[in-house]
């Protein structure tokens, strides 16, 4: 089984400690819920995950198979089974839906598929996920709203096949009718052969996705962990109850 060990990270970017010390294991078949406030580390922690440059990793170290992913690029931690969602996904003028995920597919799987073998394979989880013909014939994310720019991103994850997902903020500017499309998308791929690690601030997407465990971070650190009565806590009393139950009072937002 795969498994993705965070193990004492330390992480800074342009000279600023973000990360101080992340303990963290997902593994495929589980689902994990990393909820926090607005600078708390949360982004940067899936950055740095995927080896994004310009994260500098100060201590501690990543984890998959048991190997360390700290040497390799991006696009090595991609062909070995991890996969990030963006909060914020970006457009690829010129470059259609379904060239961009065929070619994406054959850099992380290392072989080739006829134009009509990966239509095949790509046409299945669009079904699953209920994503149209005509989606994959537009142009990356041109004049996408943002809900059907997360509904590519998972589509994308369907198609990759990963073993571990990191959805940064899939939640983020999502009306109530795209949230449940694209959660639900999400939830029904969770099972023995991936495992999820959801980064939100909110409990909402947590309606439609039940994690198996949620962990709560704060300045750099996760400061509580907990089953999915802690994600209902949180939405009641807000992260002022964790700081006041830690005396972390002073902690920023």
């Amino acid at each position: 089984m795969g498994t993705l060990e965070v193990r004492g990270l330390h992480a800074s970017i342009e000279g600023k400690d973000i990360l101080k010390g992340i303990d963290l294991e997902v593994s495929e078949n589980e689902s994990h819920a990393i909820m926090g406030p607005n600078g708390s580390g949360k982004s940067t922690l899936a950055n740095v995950v995927m080896g994004r440059p310009g994260y500098i990793v100060t201590a501690g170290d990543i984890l998959f198979r048991g190997e360390s992913m700290l040497t390799m690029p991006a696009d090595q931690r991609a062909q070995r089974g991890l996969f990030l969602a963006m909060q914020y996904p970006v457009e690829v003028p010129g470059v259609s839906v379904v060239n961009f995920l065929r070619t994406a597919y054959q850099a992380v799987k290392a072989k080739q598929l006829s134009a009509l073998e990966f239509r095949k394979h790509m046409k299945s989880k669009m079904e699953a996920l209920g994503v149209e013909d005509a989606m994959v014939n537009r142009y990356v994310n041109q004049g996408f709203s943002g809900g059907e720019k997360k509904k590519i991103e998972i589509l994308q994850l369907a198609v990759l096949e990963p073993s571990i997902a990191i959805l940064d903020e899939t939640d983020s500017g999502l009306d109530i009718d795209s949230l449940k499309s694209v959660a639900t998308g999400v939830a029904q791929l969770i099972g023995p052969d991936l495992g999820v690690l959801l980064i939100t601030h909110y409990q909402r997407i947590l309606n439609y996705i039940t994690p198996d465990h949620i962990h709560v971070m704060m300045d750099g650190r996760i400061v509580k962990s907990g089953g999915k009565e802690l994600a209902k806590e949180l939405e009641s009393k807000g992260y002022d109850s964790i700081r006041k139950e830690l005396g972390l009072v002073g902690a920023k937002d």
